[in-house]
């Protein structure tokens, strides 16, 4: 036996060391490939990897075995070894990839690691025909230290994705297994009770050519797949960054309410010179103080396995430069590293804003435009005969008495404009108490009578039996109906009926339909119902259905018009029903 400090052929041993490092390499890059969500996926990565590793290192034994002057032991026991150290690997590598050990997990991985190869190396030596067995503990302990040693740096430097880490890592495991294999030589001293023949030389080569050439095929054919695996995985992961870069949208990812990961687009929205400006940042030094507590809720909700809320979140955001920035945005939960994590997908919407803005002013002077043109229109007219009777009274001609008269519905007719006009103006308080909307129909009729009748106009008025409480001012609901029965009183030319019909829809409306039998309105003029000044009567202001549809607004109910040319029109009101109590009953009619 060699008395050197490294025993065997140099090239024997270097060839070993580059076996021991591409079977190392290849199983890290076997357990790079693991996708957490996919345990099964991750299982078939892990046990290939401890089966390459577990192969390499018995190759790197025997080729180093072959290099020294010790006797090479056989036999198929040395398959239940390999097994048994795949496994122990197979530990190890699990350990290693259970993210939420974040203390300790390198060192007890590397505890086992360095077991599986000093078990391997040490037991492998042994056999039946031993004889004289001798250890040297401490040289034992020190191979057990440079193992763990070795496994500990691989382990970190693959974690760490340093530059040039995988080669690094497998440099590491393959100098230190090679180490544990010297330093074992010298540490365990056996004498066999048996020569080796040639015989059974023969037939120890003839089972190591098998063993050498299928644990290289092994290697070889798992290397290959890795590497498969590996391009494909690249190809598909350069896909997805040029997806995330090149999209006009920002890209973000949020962990612990900082900014951990953001796209070019980001950095552009921000005005960001470099990444380095936000990644590591709060969330919250850009988001408007007004949108925290808002940011904070969205950000909790949608834990992983969680519905995320659909609608976009609209915040404001202040640039680097200062600038203001409204935004709407998406996000999803995942985990990553172990760690919660939200995706977010955030959309710079200020132009939108400002053109919306730019809409709704321009839609404010239009509709101001509308309403300026129908007021000196509407008003002009009484105005101008105002002015002509004035100059009759200042010339002293004609019958001055019959001009006060007609002055007098003049500027009633003024006066009539502004009132709906300012029904139209901001919200007034008024007080809402529950009526009965059954008997405002019915002293609407009451009031109307006379005027249809004049008409050659019937109204047939037909009620549900129940109290049809609502929840409203009785003027303005009695001024509804006035509006829609004369309207519909003043269609029929030539007479006719208007039927009333009041009922409850599904104990949560009151349904009011005004059917009149005139000539019907055309869809074109029927769309146009309740715009200010439209109107198709000779001398009606428009306003009338405008305020109509104003208060059932207000009353929180709803109003539409069908009509068909020739058949008549009918008018639909829809008020929510409020059920009244007997005692509110029973003071309401005290009260009456």
């Amino acid at each position: 036996m060699a008395d050197s400090i490294i025993s065997g052929n140099p090239y024997y041993l270097v060839l070993s060391v580059i076996i021991m490092c591409f079977a190392s390499y290849t199983m890290l890059n076997m357990i790079e490939q693991l996708q957490p969500k996919r345990r099964m996926y991750g299982f078939n990565w892990i046990i290939g990897g401890a089966s390459v590793y577990g192969l390499g290192l018995w190759t790197m034994h025997v080729v180093s075995l072959l290099a020294s002057d010790y006797r090479m032991v056989m036999d198929w026991s040395m398959l239940l070894v390999l097994v048994v150290c795949a496994i122990i690997v197979y530990s190890s590598l699990v350990i290693l990839k259970k993210q939420e050990l974040v203390r300790g997990r390198y060192l007890f991985s590397a505890l086992l690691m360095a077991l599986g190869s000093t078990m391997l190396q040490y037991i492998s030596m042994l056999s039946e025909s031993v004889v004289i067995l001798q250890m040297n503990w401490p040289l034992f302990w020190l191979s057990f230290g440079v193992g763990i040693a070795g496994a500990y740096l691989a382990f970190y430097w693959l974690d760490s994705k340093s530059p040039y880490y995988k080669l690094k890592s497998c440099l590491s495991l393959g100098l230190s297994n090679m180490a544990i294999h010297q330093i074992g030589m010298h540490a365990l001293k056996i004498e066999y009770d048996n020569i080796l023949s040639t015989d059974l030389l023969n037939e120890y080569l003839l089972l190591l050519a098998f063993l050498l050439g299928l644990s290289t095929l092994i290697i070889l054919s798992f290397s290959l797949t890795t590497w498969l695996a590996s391009n494909k995985y690249s190809q598909i992961d350069e896909r997805y960054k040029l997806l995330v870069e090149n999209s006009m949208d920002t890209i973000a990812v949020i962990s612990d309410d900082k900014w951990e990961f953001m796209n070019r687009a980001g950095l552009r929205m921000f005005e960001a010179q470099s990444e380095t400006e936000l990644l590591g940042q709060s969330v919250y030094g850009l988001l408007d103080s007004q949108y925290h507590n808002e940011m904070r809720a969205w950000l909790a909700t949608g834990q992983e396995h969680e519905a995320v809320p659909a609608k976009p979140l609209e915040l404001q955001w202040l640039s680097m430069q200062g600038t203001l920035l409204h935004t709407e945005m998406v996000s999803a939960s995942s985990t990553f590293s172990g760690k919660q994590i939200k995706q977010v997908i955030i959309r710079d919407i200020s132009e939108r804003k400002k053109n919306e803005e730019l809409l709704i002013n321009s839609e404010k002077l239009y509709v101001a435009g509308q309403l300026a043109a129908g007021i000196a229109h509407e008003i002009r007219n009484p105005l101008t005969s105002l002015k002509g009777f004035l100059q009759l009274i200042a010339s002293g001609r004609g019958n001055t008495s019959n001009f006060y008269d007609i002055m007098k519905s003049e500027l009633i007719r003024i006066e009539s404009i502004v009132s709906e006009l300012l029904m139209l103006s901001k919200p007034q308080v008024y007080e809402f108490v529950h009526k009965d909307s059954r008997q405002i129909m019915a002293d609407t009729v009451n009031l109307l009578e006379t005027q249809a009748i004049l008409h050659n106009v019937m109204i047939e008025f037909h009620s549900d039996y129940r109290p049809l409480w609502v929840l409203g001012v009785e003027n303005q609901l009695k001024q509804v109906f006035i509006n829609v029965l004369k309207n519909a009183i003043e269609a029929m030319h030539n007479g006719g009926v208007v039927t009333i019909t009041m009922s409850l829809e599904e104990e949560s409306a009151v349904l009011i339909r005004i059917k009149d039998e005139g000539s019907g309105i055309p869809d074109e003029q029927l769309a146009k119902i309740g715009q200010p000044f439209y109107t198709t009567k000779d001398k009606g202001t428009g306003l009338g259905l405008m305020v109509t549809y104003k208060i059932i607004d207000n009353h929180q109910g709803r109003i539409s018009a069908e009509s068909k040319l020739g058949v008549g029109t009918t008018f639909v009101i829809q008020l929510p029903y409020r059920e009244m109590t007997v005692a509110k009953a029973e003071q309401s009619d005290s009260a009456m």
